[in-house]
């Protein structure tokens, strides 16, 4: 028993004698982690109780100050505060009440400064270690004026001059912000140990003054008498990093090996962590690979660094060389690693680091979690990632934000909105991350009003003024056809590139181009950077206005500024001047551009087959082909369409049969190509018969074309079959009407014409006038017969038309 309990005892006086040495006054983090491992609460209460059947407590103070930090140490205050109350009267100095204060910064709660008042109440004068732990207290509350008065005190009974007093100072001011009376208490500091520097420093970085930090170590080196160590080095190196200054990196680097600091293990992973943001490869593999010591934390910096900078193959290289050392990942590694193998699309890896995650015991870690359901949804394997996310015990936000976004990417957007109602049941608040990833979900399969549920949910948030989540509301009111209320969305919003891009499109593909083509001047205006989706929208508007001033406009520009040589650029430019009836100037596009996709050569196909050039439309489909460029869909329609307008009945079958030889599912438009050239050669009968044998309804494209056909060859008896479902598919559609009603007339039917211009009227169908633009100055007019351009200037409409 005596044994056990002179053991406990030296062991707690010898931790006593470093917490109140000047090295352990300003090292407090270390000696909060020795009074942890050193002795358990269990050996604290032992020794206690050891001290008081020997009779050494009450008066024993270094020993009740053991103690005291002791509790402190594991958590329990009130039992420290209980043996002060009972030690304290036997001592007459501050040594146990600066034990107390201390006692309840390592425990981390309130109460030590109620110690230092009820201490300066009762006359007890504080010393230069009371001032150190008390400005502790005030910088762990953030207690300014209370910190001002310690100050105040501390210079009052004389401890201005005091380097461990005026450090514990640097710290307080630093801490709760106060940067300049921090820079003033160093400059008056009278002696300054590399602690004062190495503080200064900190302060400096903590407070973002990058150029400081630089400067004052520097400064150490040429002025202050110290060499620069371990923390010195540690502390200017993230400041390296954050400002990419590679050069003062490099020189850091070479007085690191100069004085031998490489060997220190903290040193070396700030090196790997200031080359890896630096974007700096080959000096992050040197650092590595000449590290004497490694730990966990260096091997996730390097894989991490080659991560952020798109190095994936390197970090691959790097994890598997960790576990060839036999080195066990943590989740941090895993959690970190798995994104790299999503950009890689090694998504059998990540199927094997999940099963090692497994076997390793951290299936059950969040980060790990919400990584392996990102990889799984980015892959296509949305049930792997529910799985993931349905076993996991303790899910956050960015758990269910992963498996919201897993849903939505993997067109399962009716249970991407579901889940969303889901989390609020379960207490888990959406955040804008939530919104940005299941509106998008909406926008796909026009959810118009689960979309504006989350919207009101989102204001209701305080979300809605979120850019990302603003840009996907406004998206999602494009895509479902709500263009005011997108715009509304719009006009109270913040905006940026991406905004005016998402309406630029939007209105692009309305009636409404005009609208697409202001906001793509006021972007310009504003000062914002327009980008390959700004010009597509603006040269698509262009087309349907049919604006070739302002198109060749936008050419131009893109001319200047090199972004004509954009594959979807190049494809805008060849549908604007092939829609304004301008194919020659899109033939020359098309043939300067070096690389042309399935989307260049069917815009000039249909280009050409439109204005009846059909042997030029067959040539360039044949060509296609020999150039390597796969067919698609659209391709057969672009061909098959030009030989329904040259009359090319055999070569539009030959095409047709290709089509399903090469797999490719006819769509309704192949079918109305068909029903169109067979109706255009008079072969009504075989028409009407493809018709009834398709294995798809027919749509209004289908039965268009049929009755287009009847109304050339004056089938009155198809036309009237192909009608009454136009009638029934597009009943506010005025043309069918007007088209059967005078079929009825020119056979001498007025009482059927008759009838089906008094069903038009039943049905509240208006016959759409025809309309026509004027482009006068920068602007396009549109107007109907009988109309007036208000201040129309004729004389600079003529000297522009001329």
């Amino acid at each position: 028993m005596n044994h056990t309990k002179s053991h406990h005892i030296s062991a707690l006086r010898t931790r006593l004698s470093t917490i109140f040495s000047p090295k352990f006054t300003h090292s407090l983090s270390q000696t909060h982690s020795l009074s942890q491992t050193h002795v358990s609460l269990h050996h604290t209460k032992q020794t206690h109780a050891s001290a008081l059947l020997h009779a050494q407590l009450p008066h024993s103070i270094s020993l009740s100050a053991s103690l005291i930090l002791g509790y402190a140490s594991h958590g329990d205050p009130t039992s420290a505060r209980l043996l002060f109350q009972q030690t304290v009267p036997h001592c007459t100095t501050s040594f146990l009440w600066n034990t107390l204060i201390r006692g309840y910064s390592i425990a981390g709660v309130g109460g030590g400064l109620e110690v230092y008042n009820q201490m300066v109440r009762i006359g007890v004068r504080p010393d230069d270690h009371t001032f150190p732990f008390v400005l502790k207290a005030c910088a762990d509350g953030c207690e300014v004026p209370k910190g001002q008065e310690v100050h105040g005190s501390s210079v009052k009974l004389g401890f201005e001059s005091d380097v461990f007093v005026g450090n514990t100072l640097l710290w307080f001011y630093g801490n709760c912000g106060g940067l300049r009376d921090a820079e003033r208490v160093f400059d008056e500091m009278p002696e300054k140990d590399l602690v004062s520097w190495n503080t200064m420093i900190g302060v400096f970085s903590v407070n973002g003054c990058w150029v400081e930090v630089l400067d004052l170590f520097r400064e150490i080196k040429l002025r202050s008498g110290f060499k620069p160590n371990a923390v010195s080095v540690v502390s200017v190196l993230p400041v390296c990093a954050d400002v990419e200054d590679q050069v003062t990196a490099g020189k850091i680097h070479g007085y690191i090996v100069k004085v031998g600091l490489d060997f220190q293990v903290t040193v070396g992973n700030a090196l790997l962590d200031v080359y890896g943001k630096c974007g700096n490869v080959d000096a992050l593999k040197q650092a590595f690979a000449e590290m004497v010591v490694r730990n966990l934390v260096t091997w996730n910096a390097v894989i991490t660094s080659f991560g952020s900078k798109g190095h994936y193959r390197d970090a691959l290289d790097v994890f598997r060389l960790m576990i060839d050392e036999e080195l066990k990942p943590n989740s941090i590694t895993i959690s970190s690693f798995l994104p790299m193998l999503v950009e890689l699309e090694f998504f059998k890896a990540g199927r094997e680091v999940h099963g090692f995650s497994i076997r390793m015991g951290l299936e059950t870690d969040t980060f790990i979690a919400n990584s392996l359901i990102d990889m799984y949804a980015k892959s296509g394997h949305s049930t792997e990632a529910s799985n993931v996310f349905y076993k996991l015990d303790s899910k956050n936000v960015v758990s269910w934000n992963a498996m919201v976004a897993n849903l939505a990417q993997n067109k399962l957007e009716l249970a991407a909105v579901r889940l969303v109602r889901q989390m609020q049941d379960y207490g888990e608040l959406p955040n804008s991350v939530t919104f940005t990833n299941v509106l998008p979900a909406c926008a796909r399969i026009g959810l118009v009003r689960p979309g504006k549920e989350i919207h009101a949910r989102s204001i209701r948030m305080g979300c809605a003024l979120d850019l990302f989540v603003s840009n996907a509301l406004t998206d999602m009111y494009v895509k479902s056809g709500h263009l005011k209320l997108a715009r509304n969305v719009f006009n109270i919003s913040l905006r940026d590139e991406v905004s005016y891009n998402i309406l630029i499109i939007g209105y692009s593909q309305t009636s409404d181009c005009l609208e697409s083509l202001s906001l793509f001047s006021e972007m310009q205006l504003k000062g914002l950077k327009q980008d390959n989706v700004s010009f597509m929208g603006a040269l698509s508007a262009s087309a349907n206005l049919i604006a070739i001033k302002q198109g060749k406009e936008i050419h131009g520009f893109l001319l200047r500024k090199l972004f004509h040589i954009h594959l979807f650029v190049c494809n805008s430019l060849l549908d604007f001047y092939i829609k304004c009836g301008r194919i020659d100037l899109g033939r020359n596009i098309f043939d300067r551009m070096t690389n042309k996709d399935v989307a260049s050569w069917n815009a000039m196909i249909m280009g050409y087959g439109m204005l009846g050039e059909v042997d030029t439309a067959i040539d360039l489909f044949e060509n296609m082909g020999k150039d390597d460029v796969e067919y698609d869909s659209v391709s057969f329609i672009a061909v098959l369409s030009a030989c329904s307008h040259g009359g090319l009945l055999e070569k539009g079958r030959k095409y047709f049969d290709e089509l399903k030889a090469r797999r490719i599912e006819p769509t309704q438009m192949h079918y109305a190509c068909m029903v169109d050239l067979l109706g255009r050669a008079g072969l009504m009968e075989e028409a009407a018969e493809l018709i009834k044998g398709l294995a798809i309804v027919p749509d209004a494209n289908i039965w268009g074309a049929m009755l287009g056909a009847c109304r050339i060859y004056g089938n009155l008896e198809l036309a009237i079959w192909a009608a009454e479902h136009l009638f029934e598919l597009k009943p506010e559609h005025s043309g069918y009407y007007t088209l059967l009603s005078n079929m009825y007339a020119e056979t001498g039917r007025w009482d059927d014409a008759k009838r089906i211009r008094e069903l038009m009227k039943s049905r509240k169908v208006k016959k759409s006038p025809g309309c026509s633009w004027v482009q006068i100055g920068d602007q396009a007019h549109a107007f109907v017969v009988g109309e007036k351009i208000e201040g129309l200037d004729l004389g600079l409409w003529l000297a522009e038309s001329g």
